[in-house]
């Protein structure tokens, strides 16, 4: 990896994550795989990222685009094979490039051997003490053992032919895993082992605050949950992240344990960054966060000084797989996000021109900030969510078990575009028999990573660019920051002694300060003045002084 993040490489990287399905169709039944990503290396390598985060690429279902594994150590045959991958991580290393997996310890797939075994054991087995079997309540049964509701909408319960019930707090076909068991923890403990020795240099943990469960599971209101919560952020769950870290810090070259952590409270959420903890987590609270200047400077205060006590850098993050594109976002009225307003959000008017420039200056903004940075694939192209997706075509189980209402996350997760003025865009290769697994729109023509390459005014150049600087400035990634005096509805702030940041969210032309050079700017410039919803960077005339 490239020696300023060759160490603790995790505190300034920035990383890319392929949703593997969407990436690249290398063998052309238009579905992505490993192949395509093979074929791609260059692309990442040129587009100057430091890693790549792969969402999970195992054997599974598909109930829920792979977040429902059948098989921790291997690849499901639509993405290819672990020879495959195990090619594809020393590849990657060859570009200077590290590799992130996915790992899911919440739940696994209905089709994983452990739950086959416990379905076909009965009730009281050995084999269903790894998952949450129950008798269910009401005079025979019929009722589910508590009242809980499934983050995918419906009940979180589902009855098995024998009378029992199993806990799955997402989709049916994604049972819960009993993290009381100490086979469960030894299984994870051996997964974990398993990627490393494969030369993998990080593990993202998918709903990290879920795993542990209170064991009475008990009812509880949504609306006015107990302390603690009985699945969530529980403290029992601390234990379980400190075993993990002891495997991470075993290996002589460092690897990351990173966690996709939803919570409102950041001091519970710093929790799980303590020394001896997880390296780093996502911070959704700087993805939701409208666009707006107080807004994002209140939260990059509250993200920093979450992170200070416990020495851990900060995350940046704009849009993922899971949640509605930045670019359609930052075009509406309401620029925040949120997972329950989404029903209502879909559809809704939405400037894709504004929303661009937004994204534009949203980019080198969270590249300027302190610590590491995502980018979603196809950000870099400024691709917007994908709305008008027939229903017999969406695969999400959110938009099936919410009847529909909840049009789900297919509209980010849409093939990339490649080349060519028409479908598939060079997703999969010329004379494929098959479409792309979700349909593509015709607009994206002008979106391909082929037209933009040579745009010199493109997202993708402007990315590259960004990239690039970034990889090169001493003073970016992880570091301090302070923030410079700034009129109302701009953000300014300094990175060491001589770059600088500026955004400005007003709806006015402002003056930038004092500086002997433009390093990047999101957009022209008026006059040597920064319009309305556009970025640049400084290299400032002298020393700033902080606010």
């Amino acid at each position: 990896m490239p020696e300023k993040v060759s160490t603790e490489w995790w505190r300034s990287a920035a990383i890319y994550q392929v949703y593997p399905r969407s990436f690249a169709d290398g063998n052309g039944d238009g579905v992505g795989d490993l192949a395509g990503i093979r074929a791609h290396l260059g692309y990442l390598h040129d587009l100057g990222v430091n890693a790549i985060w792969f969402s999970p690429w195992y054997p599974s279902p598909m109930a829920d685009a792979g977040y429902d594994v059948a098989d921790y150590r291997d690849i499901d045959p639509a993405f290819g094979t672990l020879a495959e991958a195990e090619h594809l991580i020393a590849e990657a290393h060859a570009l200077g490039i590290g590799i992130i997996v996915d790992i899911v310890p919440n739940h696994c797939s209905d089709a994983h051997p452990w739950f086959r075994e416990a379905l076909t054991a009965g009730p009281g087995s050995a084999a269903r003490e790894l998952f949450w079997f129950r008798a269910g309540r009401g005079e025979h049964g019929e009722l589910p053992p508590n009242d809980w509701t499934s983050i995918f909408g419906g009940p979180a319960w589902t009855r098995v032919p024998d009378g029992e019930w199993y806990l799955h707090l997402f989709a049916p076909e994604q049972p819960d895993l009993n993290w009381e068991n100490s086979k469960v923890r030894e299984e994870f403990e051996s997964i974990l082992r398993f990627w490393f020795d494969r030369g993998v240099d990080g593990v993202r943990i998918d709903s990290a605050a879920l795993v542990v469960k209170d064991p009475t599971l008990a009812d509880f209101d949504p609306d006015n949950p107990p302390v603690p919560h009985p699945y969530t952020d529980r403290d029992e769950l601390h234990e379980v992240y400190r075993s993990w870290r002891v495997i991470a810090d075993s290996y002589s070259d460092k690897r990351a344990l990173i966690g996709e952590i939803w919570l409102p409270d950041t001091d519970r959420f710093a929790q799980y960054l303590r020394p001896d903890e997880l390296h780093a987590a996502f911070n959704f609270d700087f993805l939701a966060c409208p666009w707006d200047a107080g807004a994002l400077r209140r939260c990059v205060d509250a993200t920093l000084a979450a992170h200070a006590p416990v020495g851990a850098p900060a995350t940046w993050v704009l849009s993922n797989h899971d949640v509605t594109r930045h670019v359609t976002r930052y075009g509406r009225a309401d620029t925040s996000f949120e997972h329950p307003a989404r029903q209502h959000q879909h559809g809704v008017p939405t400037d894709l021109a504004l929303g661009a420039r937004r994204a534009r200056a949203a980019a080198l903004l969270t590249l300027a900030l302190p610590g590491s940075v995502y980018v979603y694939e196809g950000e870099e192209l400024g691709l917007w969510e994908v709305e008008d997706i027939p229903g017999e075509l969406r695969q999400d189980p959110i938009f099936r078990r919410t009847g529909g209402a909840d049009p789900g996350r297919d509209g980010c997760r849409v093939p990339l575009p490649w080349s060519g003025d028409a479908p598939p865009f060079g997703f999969s290769p010329a004379g494929a028999s098959a479409a792309p697994w979700l349909p593509q729109p015709a607009s994206w023509a002008g979106y391909t990573a082929e037209a933009q390459a040579t745009d010199p005014d493109s997202m993708l150049s402007l990315y590259r660019s960004a990239l690039r600087r970034r990889s090169a400035e001493a003073h970016l990634g992880d570091g301090p920051m302070a923030w410079l005096p700034a009129a109302d509805d701009v953000l300014a702030f300094s990175r060491g002694d001589d770059f600088a940041c500026v955004v400005n969210l007003s709806g006015e032309v402002v003056d930038l300060p004092p500086h002997r050079e433009v390093i990047l700017a999101s957009g022209p410039l008026h006059n040597g003045r920064l319009p309305s919803d556009t970025a640049a960077w400084l290299r400032l005339a002298s020393q700033a002084q902080a606010a």
